[in-house]
């Protein structure tokens, strides 16, 4: 099959996964207030970076805070902030989307917003599935995973929130002081994931960060190196195990999570198939070396796949970052070497 109609293809069964525990409704936007008190579910992993990101040289920022409304239900609500430099003519700029990692929210990422909005891009933040706004309690996301593998009705891990990402990319590219052209995304973690498959799954998202956050979990499984990811939310294999009688988790309750709450994850859409897809956009891929929740060692024949999908089309615009000595942390150096890509990519 041509590698174009290939790529095709999966992006449409992956689509269809997202479609299958949802109600679409039409686009629509409903106006919110600035959050004052923002809820976090634990300590970010870029804690240290955030807050060594020198103030931006301005402040002289348009803020819109609203919802966009993504399906029925309470989680289709999804809270929205962009900050934009005021200016006097109206003109077409780059826009870069920032996902949060796991426990933390849109207004975690306001120092990223406020750099890149002085930069004169439009910076867009959105708190993911079961956090910030989305979240009544500090174990909002633990449970909405428990309550997947119970019943089955959502996918609140990576799954929910792209279909967010893709209704996001209809509302911006709707916008007449976007440039439609150039929509980066970027993420840590949790959210890095959520870039990877939001791009993969919409050619929209034009330029691609993913930071600590690329992993197999087909390789991890094989492997028995899935301990780490899993401890990171434990308490859904936990319930596993117990529903599956076992005395301890294994690789055979990891991969039934996976396959109940993120269908595909481990297999037909681990990042073996999903990566190169992406191929033809510019893809900086960073990670930590000694990171045990995306083992650099798993990685191997993603990266080489994605590097012939790139030399095929005789591109140089891929890029993998692996900080050494570094575990699940992201560091001030990452965010200047996305912040490079981003130039380069989307000014240019």
């Amino acid at each position: 099959m041509d590698p174009v109609e290939s790529a095709a293809n999966l992006r449409s069964q992956f689509v269809e996964v997202l479609r299958s525990r949802r109600s679409p409704i039409p686009l629509q936007t409903l106006p919110a207030k600035c959050v004052e008190d923002p809820l976090y579910q634990g300590t970010p992993c870029d804690y240290k970076a955030m807050k060594s990101i020198p103030e931006a040289r301005t402040h002289n920022f348009n803020e819109e805070d609203f919802y966009l409304l993504t399906e029925e239900g309470e989680q289709g609500r999804l809270p929205v902030l962009i900050l934009s430099m005021k200016e006097s003519t109206p003109s077409k700029r780059p826009a870069v989307v920032f996902l949060h990692s796991t426990g933390a929210c849109k207004e975690w990422v306001r120092p990223l917003l406020e750099d890149y909005a002085s930069r004169g891009y439009i910076a867009i933040a959105i708190d993911s599935r079961y956090h910030g706004e989305r979240a009544k309690t500090p174990t909002a996301y633990e449970d909405a995973l428990v309550s997947s593998w119970r019943k089955g009705d959502t996918m609140p891990f990576i799954y929910d929130t792209v279909w967010d990402l893709l209704m996001l990319a209809d509302y911006l590219t709707e916008r007449d002081d976007i440039d439609h052209s150039k929509i980066g995304i970027l993420g840590m973690s949790l959210g890095g994931m959520h870039a990877w498959f939001a791009a993969f799954a919409d050619t929209r998202y034009s330029v691609v960060v993913p930071i600590i956050s690329l992993q197999s979990f087909r390789w991890a499984i094989d492997n028995d190196q899935w301990h780490a990811r899993v401890h990171s939310i434990k308490p859904v294999f936990e319930e596993a195990r117990i529903d599956l009688g076992k005395e301890a988790i294994d690789k055979e309750v990891v991969e039934k999570v996976w396959n109940r709450i993120a269908p595909g994850l481990a297999s037909e859409f681990d990042s073996l198939h999903t990566v190169p897809v992406i191929a033809v956009r510019p893809l900086l891929i960073i990670n930590g070396e000694d990171d045990p929740r995306c083992p650099v060692e798993g990685l191997d024949a993603t990266i080489s796949a994605t590097q012939k999908a790139f030399d095929a089309l005789s591109l140089t615009h891929f890029k993998v970052i692996v900080e050494a000595g570094i575990g699940h942390e992201v560091t001030l150096s990452m965010f200047k070497e996305a912040s490079d890509w981003f130039d380069k990519f989307l000014k240019m």
